[in-house]
């Protein structure tokens, strides 16, 4: 009954919030004499803290509308380019000239761990002008009808390697976070079958590939407490009347209280510093924060089944780093990986991702050559700073971008044309043979 209460809360709150909106606009109004002084400005502040504390953040928006190439701004449109259930997967196609480079294409495999796959809008926005650029849209499972079916952390693995095969050859494949497992699950499954389709290189990004090295506080309560926990403390089913109605779900409200509960003190510094701003008319910084968290407190559910499985098979059990996880009746081995390159990405100061756990991923895909893999740590950044912010725009992203150049396919097939090819001996004075 706790989500319902929880709506019902958020239906009793609503005449307030609309109060306040309205004393806030009025508070605003430059016909106001007050609107002008400290005081009104105070009135004003308080007013959107309180609208925004008790609002319900609905989906944000990528709102790519340009991108810069080298020649100049080109048009941005978003296309759906295929579709099942629980997800979509975007193309931000760009308006290219018609003598344009071939560019890596990438297929950008969201988190579907709370926030919408728009919380890596600084991620696409920095590979755009030197990619062609796909990104899995997860939907929120409260939206989803229960007629639709189940959806766990198999039906995700398979998702991924559908999306490869919409795609076709020479894709490379970038997980962000919680996804890196999947990714590296479906490419190992992949590279076993003989797929044709498996991706030409894979960047796996703060990912848990095995959380026993330097576990965090967010592993620590995967192994403090039984699964059976969690299925009753934190499993709950859609209320009435969203369309995904009598869903098994852990609800997105959860899992942000879990998010802001790691660093509360920051959060509550965080709106008073934006109260401040207002009475002191500094609109810009006011600004920067709603841009935050209109995407940080925007969350979205996640069906029960994967979220169970995922804490079972990663957090509970290290199914995968043990070399003991199933995809159906399929054993997943990552030492099956052979051609497709490898890049691992951490930050030095992620308390999401421990230092290694993502590193793992070359351990266990011992048969990739060392001259096709990478693992690179990235100083004084958090699990935030892994993907976004200046030190991913100027560090990260171009070493992410000239991996997946060289490693694709045009480029691998003339490195092993020039290494097969013969070689000129060339005798130095005196008469050749």
């Amino acid at each position: 009954m706790f989500y319902q209460f929880y709506e019902m809360g958020h239906a009793a709150v609503a005449p307030w919030r609309a109060a306040a909106d309205a004393m806030k606009l009025a508070y605003q109004n430059p016909l106001n004499p007050l609107s002008h002084t400290a005081f009104g400005r105070a009135v004003a502040g308080g007013m959107e803290v309180f609208e925004r504390t008790t609002r319900r953040y609905g989906k944000p928006t990528f709102g790519f509308e340009t991108t810069r190439l080298n020649s100049g701004p080109v048009s941005v449109h978003e296309k759906t380019v295929w579709s099942r259930p629980f997800c979509n997967l975007i193309h931000f196609e760009r308006a290219l000239p018609a003598n344009h480079r071939a560019e890596p294409k990438i297929l950008i495999v969201a988190p579907m761990s709370g926030h919408y796959a728009t919380l890596l809008r600084g991620t696409v926005e920095a590979l755009l002008p030197k990619a062609e650029v796909y990104i899995t849209d997860w939907i929120d499972a409260r939206m989803v009808p229960v007629t639709e079916g189940h959806f766990d952390l198999d039906d995700y693995i398979d998702y991924v390697i559908s999306m490869l095969h919409a795609l076709g050859p020479d894709t490379h494949v970038m997980a962000v976070c919680q996804p890196s497992v999947p990714v590296l699950a479906a490419v190992a499954l992949m590279e076993a079958r003989g797929d044709a389709m498996a991706p030409s290189s894979m960047t796996l990004m703060g990912g848990p590939i095995d959380t026993r090295r330097n576990p965090t506080a967010v592993n620590q309560l995967a192994q403090d407490k039984p699964l059976s926990w969690f299925a009753d403390n934190v499993v709950m089913q859609v209320p009435w009347p969203h369309p995904g109605f009598g869903r098994d779900v852990y609800p997105g409200f959860l899992q942000l209280s879990g998010f802001m509960s790691m660093n509360l003190d920051k959060h509550m510094d965080a709106q008073k510093d934006f109260f401040w701003h207002m009475v002191q008319n500094d609109g810009d910084s006011a600004e920067k924060h709603r841009e935050f968290y209109d995407e940080y407190l925007a969350v979205m559910d996640l069906t029960a089944e994967f979220y169970l499985q995922t804490v079972d098979a990663v957090f509970i059990k290290h199914a995968l780093p043990k070399g003991e996880m199933m995809h159906r009746a399929e054993r997943v081995d990552c030492s099956e990986i052979r051609n497709v390159a490898l890049l691992t990405i951490e930050g030095e100061n992620d308390d999401i991702s421990g230092i290694g756990q993502t590193e793992a991923a070359q351990t266990l895909c011992s048969n990739i050559p060392d001259t096709m893999r990478h693992h690179y740590m990235q100083p004084k950044v958090g699990h935030y700073g892994v993907f976004n912010g200046s030190r991913y725009r100027a560090e990260i992203a171009p070493r992410i971008l000239d991996f997946m150049r060289t490693h694709s396919a045009a480029n691998r097939k003339a490195a092993a044309a020039k290494a097969k090819s013969p070689v000129r001996k060339v005798i130095q004075g005196g008469k050749g043979n």
